[in-house]
């Protein structure tokens, strides 16, 4: 299997879902906090998506 970098803009996607997910764990975010986990998951599943899908 051959991985190919994620463009900037998927990247600086799940950078900023990583990071509300944790800062919703410990800061009273309305609707980011119920679903920080989940923030977290979609950006760490997007971004391994973007590794396998060229041009992602």
């Amino acid at each position: 299997m051959k991985l190919t970098p994620p463009k900037q803009l998927t990247f600086w996607i799940t950078i900023v879902l990583a990071v509300l997910g944790v800062i919703g764990t410990f800061i009273n975010i309305p609707f980011v906090s119920a679903l920080a986990i989940w923030f977290v998951f979609v950006a760490y599943a997007l971004l391994a998506l973007s590794l396998i899908v060229k041009g992602l």
